[in-house]
């Protein structure tokens, strides 16, 4: 491994005083670092200075950008730059955090909130002993186009945390500041989409859907400055970070710089770093590992597209440098949860010629690993390409299995039939026409019993199914329906519903929850985020707080009118 020569000095003197000097955590003269996957793990302890960070299983494999100083250029012969976050200049106030990232994660007790330390830490003021920070080089294709180098423009990679279970999660902040990577940006995150980060990933994850996760939310008073909707009214907001955590931060556009850039060897020893750390069904002395690697990646990211259509999120921005090597859903930002049904919706008003609508995810995950395979190819001998090109054309047909898989859970069925995926379309067609709410179609179908819907008699809570229920065709659906429930074998209605509630869920974050959570915050009332976090939770119980917020009843009037854009 080569070091340049300022950080083989800064690793000579045992990187506690040259490395984090007076910004780094629990410097005590005779502070000793532990071993990489030795941490202490005082489960419930408050003080950081029990629990340390490592940088040294992404230093260690890798050269790291040659040039100390942290200005905007094109980067090359690397993978990360050595940066530190810019600390906030005004007060910072900690909005929310998540009780099970920090204690079932991160080993934390949950009072570690209230330490001024933590407050530091996850708002880029203060770095953990053993943590070296890292701003991540990458590319992409965004909308379709080759955009070239992008990387981490505003987030930290501040270290790496293995826990008492032995899993391996990287810490990032987002809006920590510039990078090498920050083009034309200022480094920073606004509250308004800090909010629904911070919402969307914890809600994501107890949906079921692999994700990214969120530790923390901070808001400072800085002053950032945004035209939210690229209409020339450039307005004042507020500066605020997101500690998120991921198992992994690469993606598609990790490998496809380094194939643009012809830096084919750096591209094997990451690609070999992935598939060692992650993929450990995998060989390293394969000679088809990289094969083997581009199966599972296809499999697993039309998993996870089918996955986002079984609870109707739409990502927003579907380009190859939002798209994880693991096939989990990172990047939030102008993503949205369909509320009527529409497979045109697009819940990013930057989207003009809708690429990114929802009804396009599985084609755009079908382009993104087009552009995984060009990048493997150099990697990859002729017949493996072929090989590799067989196992792209089979994206199609994997996905369409699992979106019939889910969707027939979704309805309860069990078993096979081979008239159940034009019932699942039957019922989409008459969702369309009446325009009816995705998720509560599906949640009042686990809720009202089999001899409501055969009388035709819907009771007025089941509002979405009164609104399909004026469809001239629901009549002829509802038949089908209760018919193919009868070939349910040792199946009761009690046990159908039991069983639907737990896959479809009456709470999700739509746009109006988030944007209200969000209003509030504005006014420092962070009540309504913590709330939803709280009722995200448990996205398939009834909960008498959400209830009386309205969460599953028809949206306001007034949702109708918000949009939400790339910019944050």
């Amino acid at each position: 491994m080569w070091w340049p020569p300022w950080l083989a000095a800064c690793l000579a003197w045992g990187c506690v005083a040259a490395l984090c000097g007076s910004r780094g955590l629990c410097l005590a003269p005779n502070a000793s670092r532990p071993e990489p996957g030795q941490c202490p793990r005082r489960r419930g302890a408050a003080d950081l200075c029990a629990w340390a960070l490592s940088s040294d299983s992404l230093l260690d494999p890798f050269p790291v950008d040659v040039i100390q100083e942290n200005y905007v250029r094109n980067v090359r012969n690397c993978i990360f730059s050595i940066v530190y976050p810019t600390p906030f200049k005004s007060r910072v106030r900690l909005v929310a955090v998540s009780k099970e990232v920090i204690e079932n994660i991160l080993d934390l007790d949950i009072s570690v909130k209230g330490t001024s330390d933590f407050l530091e830490f996850v708002s880029g003021g203060k770095v953990i002993l053993g943590s070296v920070p890292l701003a991540h080089r990458y590319g992409g294709h965004q909308f379709g186009t080759w955009a070239g180098q992008l990387g981490d423009g505003r987030a930290h990679l501040v270290g790496v945390y293995t826990n008492r279970h032995g899993e391996r999660w990287e810490l990032q902040l987002k809006g920590s500041g510039k990078t090498p990577y920050s083009r034309n940006g200022d480094g920073r995150a606004v509250l308004r989409s800090s909010v629904r980060e911070f919402l969307c990933s914890e809600a994501m994850h107890y949906l079921g859907i692999p994700t990214s996760r969120a530790a923390s939310l901070v808001v400072s008073d800085d002053d950032v400055w945004r035209d939210q909707f690229y209409n020339g009214n450039i307005k004042k907001e507020r500066g605020a970070i997101v500690l998120r955590l991921a198992k992994s931060w690469f993606r598609i556009g990790s490998l496809e710089i380094l194939a643009h850039s012809g830096e084919l060897d750096l591209q094997r020893r990451l690609l070999d770093f992935v598939i060692q750390e992650h993929f450990p069904s995998i060989a390293m002395n394969d000679s088809n590992r990289y094969l083997e690697f581009f199966s599972t990646v296809v499999s697993e990211t039309a998993n996870l597209i089918a996955l986002w259509m079984s609870v109707g999120f739409a990502h927003g921005v579907c380009n190859t440098d939002n798209f994880s090597l693991l096939s989990i859903t990172i990047d939030y930002g102008p993503f949205g949860f369909m509320e009527s049904y529409d497979p045109n919706f697009v819940p990013n008003t930057s989207d003009d010629e809708r690429r990114y609508k929802i009804g396009n995810q599985a084609n755009v995950g079908l382009f993104n690993l087009s552009k995984l395979l060009q990048a493997l190819k150099p990697l990859l001998d002729p017949r493996q390409k072929h090989l590799a090109s067989q196992i792209l054309e089979g994206y199609g047909e994997r996905y369409y299995s699992r979106f019939t898989e889910l969707f027939k859970a979704k309805l309860g069925l069990l078993g096979e039939n081979e008239n159940d995926n034009y019932l699942i379309a039957f019922l989409l067609k008459i969702m369309e026409d009446t325009k009816a709410d995705f998720t509560m179609t599906f949640r009042e179908l686990s809720e009202i019993t089999e001899d409501q819907l055969r009388e035709l008699h819907i009771p007025e809570e089941f509002w979405t199914l009164q609104d399909l229920s004026k469809h001239k065709l629901f009549s002829e659906w509802v038949t089908m329906y209760l018919l193919r429930l009868k070939h349910n074998k040792g199946d009761s209605d009690s046990k159908r519903r039991t069983r639907m509630t737990t896959v479809n869920p009456r709470y999700i974050l739509r746009n109006w929850m988030a944007e209200s959570a969000v209003q509030k915050s504005n006014l420092n009332d962070f009540s309504e985020v913590r709330l939803l976090e709280q009722v995200l939770q448990h996205p398939f119980q009834r909960q008498e707080a959400a209830e009386r917020a309205g969460y599953s009843l028809r949206p306001p009037a007034w949702a109708k009118d918000l949009k939400v854009s790339c910019s944050s």
